[in-house]
């Protein structure tokens, strides 16, 4: 029977940390076939599993074998596999699902990118451009539609799992408006449009992105009469006022674009708004792990960046706010919550 292991020593660990690309193959290689789709309540024989996923048993079993000294799936001392509370989030059907999330960071891309590491810390800059001739999500859009879909598909997700969260999380009582800046299709708005019966809402994303909003804030949707959708880009401009403004994962790009959003920001709701910036960090985290990893990931697509408490810190006061409260959301997100001052500073 396989099982996950405890902590070897220093120099097999190594050797364990340099074989990581082989997990997270496994892992795709897992959600690609459906594997914990076809494994329910019940353990499998290796031969059942891989009919059902229409595959050879041998290798599947060799896949197993090495996902399970991971926790993902278990080996029963008859043979057979059943599953874990790791295996159970590349379940489609899982409400907490991963699955998107794990094809997303290993989309054909990444195997690309991941190994020009090396030239982004020495360079500051991504490496897709060299790679691909133009800008990441121009690429995506153009060359790779499969993996744009599948990109969609895990920030829905994402935004969907964290926006309960967020809606729990934020005091927005005595509030009239709120705007979800960049909001995606809308999850965290439509959470805190639920919360607060009497309060209207607005969703502010790229036209493309808000085409595809929650079904909740469409035509005919439960809050569509709550809330107005505006195509834009903050980068830009935002023509949106609002008592609250929620800016939630998307100040990792440079800096420049961050100073022109949060300035757009302040233009907008002017003195005495509420801002609230909900971002993941690189330190002061339970899940330094991901978020160090993502912060890479970030430098090699598109340049940018996840923060440390200091550095979101340095470009919300850079930019004019004042910083009321820093608190966790969730184990990996924090919210800064932060005010329009009377006076903000000049830009």
């Amino acid at each position: 029977m396989t099982t996950a292991q405890t902590a070897p020593p220093p120099p097999m660990r190594l050797r364990e940390l340099v074989f990581g690309a082989a997990c997270a193959a496994a892992l795709r290689a897992a959600a690609r076939l459906g594997v914990a789709d076809a494994l329910d309540d019940r353990p499998l024989a290796v031969e059942d599993l891989a009919a059902a996923v229409k595959t050879e048993p041998q290798p599947l079993r060799r896949l197993l074998r090495a996902l399970t000294c991971h926790g993902v799936f278990a080996e029963e001392p008859d043979g057979t596999f059943s599953h874990t509370d790791m295996s159970r989030l590349l379940r489609e059907d899982d409400p907490h699902s991963l699955r998107a999330i794990t094809l997303w960071c290993t989309e054909p891309w990444t195997w690309d990118a991941w190994p020009r590491l090396d030239e982004a810390v020495r360079t500051g800059h991504n490496v897709v451009e060299d790679l691909y001739g133009k800008e990441f999500f121009t690429y995506l859009g153009e060359d790779a539609p499969e993996s744009a879909e599948v990109f969609n598909r895990a920030m829905t997700t994402s935004s969907r799992q964290s926006a309960a969260d967020v809606a729990a999380f934020l005091d927005l009582s005595g509030r009239g408006l709120v705007a979800d800046i960049g909001g995606g299709q809308g999850h965290v708005v439509a959470s805190l449009l639920e919360k607060y019966p009497s309060m209207r809402g607005t969703l502010l994303d790229l036209p493309r992105v808000v085409e595809n909003a929650d079904p909740r804030l469409r035509e005919g949707g439960a809050l569509a009469g709550r809330v107005d959708i505006v195509p834009g880009d903050c980068r830009v401009a935002i023509p949106v006022r609002a008592d609250v403004y929620v800016v939630k994962n998307i100040l990792e790009w440079d800096d420049e674009s961050t100073a022109r959003t949060l300035r757009n920001v302040i233009e907008a709701g002017g003195p005495g708004t509420r801002v609230v910036v909900i971002e993941n960090l690189v330190d002061d985290s339970p899940s330094m792990r991901f978020s160090t990893a993502m912060d890479l990931l970030l430098l090699l697509n598109v340049g940018g960046a996840k923060h440390t408490t200091q550095s979101m810190v340095a470009r919300l006061t850079a930019a004019g706010l004042v910083i009321d409260d820093i608190r966790p959301v969730n184990a990996y997100l924090h919210a800064f919550d932060c005010t329009v001052p009377e006076k903000p500073a000049e830009l």
